[in-house]
């Protein structure tokens, strides 16, 4: 008998009934994981270990962007329609107004425990999660969200915007001098994922033009000239720094494949949101993911953390960070493109993950591994975070034409 060929894939993962409840299942255990014990009755919230327990208070206190994404994370559950939600929203938004938030001069410290600041430098990459965790309650109708989006939205544009470069100035001190010449694309990239999100609960182009500007400097411009591996550190008038080396969660050395799979996503996000009024992104969105997982995806699985000019493993550990960002920028790709390549990178990822990342003794996901793919730890220790593995979760199930928020508005999650 003749031999019938067979398609590579008869059905894309994310449109099968069961991995789109596999999905839910597995952002209902991460979400279970971080309400557990996540909550300080003294405020904020907890770091967790391993196990989920809480950590002891350490000296750099609670960081804005961890505060402001627990509380976006959990907007995210009360769209779900997870009862209990709404109360991690109300501890989470009244944090970040009473004790992140400086009345005197403005803006949002960096660090804050039980006495005070810890750490009272202004960031932009905080300040770009306070819009994020801002729009997110907005999307809720949290009664707090109006004065917190008005809040940021101005600090954000009067202390941090640059207009003539169209991004964002890196850190100030309390009282809002410059830090020094150090510009990032890692604080922009958040930002422009948060000024999407508030374009979508205000209808104010306002936002959608500043993302389509940063998105254009960085990714338009300069990854394009770096044939698609994704430049992270600049000076103060926007020209790469090859030699800069700073905090190595933050601002390590050289390129990080993950921030380009998360521009891929991003982009798409962007074209969509945008009317498809932009004709450039997405040949960068394909561009940006080919790069980064020739170069990236590691000798048994997995993302190096950072690379070499020329794509070489630099920090060979893998994070799981990027596995999520690979997991939206695939499936959006998926979506879009419809090329087989896609929906195999979707599968690898999340097989990859499966197997390494996702800790089913204790709950949550293994923040890093090392080149054995052993769990490790520095300058990650416990389960650090839950957005981006929740979002890796949820992205794969709505439309590509907006923010998980967004969709979760307009259409809720079917299986």
């Amino acid at each position: 008998m003749p031999t019938i060929p067979l398609p590579p894939f008869r059905a894309k993962w994310r449109t099968l009934p069961s991995h789109r409840l596999w999905l839910l299942q597995q952002a209902g255990d991460l979400l279970g994981f971080f309400e557990r014990a996540s909550v300080d009755p003294a405020g904020g919230f907890h770091d967790l270990d391993d196990s989920g327990e809480p950590m002891p208070p350490g000296s750099a206190g609670r960081q804005l962007h961890a505060t402001a994404r627990m509380v976006h994370c959990f907007a995210l559950a009360r769209l779900l329609g997870r009862p209990g939600a709404e109360a991690i929203i109300d501890h989470g938004m009244a944090f970040l107004w009473n004790r992140h938030r400086d009345p005197a001069n403005g803006g949002y410290f960096w660090g804050v425990g039980a006495d005070g600041p810890t750490d009272d430098i202004k960031q932009a990459y905080g300040h770009a999660f306070v819009l994020l965790a801002a729009a997110s309650a907005k999307a809720v109708e949290h009664p707090d969200a109006g004065r917190l989006l008005a809040d940021i939205t101005a600090i954000l544009d009067e202390r941090f915007w640059e207009e003539d470069h169209g991004a964002v100035a890196e850190a100030f001190t309390p009282d809002w001098h410059s830090l020094g010449p150090y510009r990032g694309q890692n604080a922009n990239m958040h930002l422009t994922e948060a000024l999407m999100a508030a374009f979508e609960v205000t209808g104010d182009n306002f936002y959608l033009r500043k993302a389509e500007r940063i998105a254009d400097l960085i990714v338009n411009r300069h990854a394009r000239a770096n044939g698609w591996r994704l430049p992270e550190h600049f000076t103060a008038d926007w020209q790469v720094d090859r030699s800069y080396s700073g905090d190595p969660m933050f601002r390590p050395f050289g390129t990080t494949p993950g921030h380009s799979l998360e521009w891929a996503r991003l982009l798409l996000q962007l074209w969509e949101t945008g009317g498809r009024r932009l004709d450039w992104p997405p040949e960068a969105a394909k561009a940006l993911f080919r790069q980064a997982t020739a170069d990236g995806w590691g000798e048994g699985g997995g993302f190096y953390y950072t690379l070499d000019w020329d794509g070489t493993p630099r920090v060979a550990d893998r994070y799981w960070w990027p596995c999520c960002e690979g997991i939206g920028a695939a499936a959006f790709l998926s979506a879009i493109e419809g090329d087989d390549l896609y929906e195999d990178w979707y599968r690898r990822i999340w097989d990859f993950s499966a197997a390494h990342l996702i800790d089913r003794a204790h709950g949550g996901w293994h923040p890093q591994l090392d080149r054995a793919l052993r769990p490790s730890e520095g300058p990650f220790y416990g389960k650090p975070d839950l957005y981006h593995a929740l979002q890796a979760c949820l992205i794969p199930l709505l439309p590509t034409t907006g923010s998980i928020a967004a969709g979760l508005l307009g259409t809720g999650v079917t299986l």
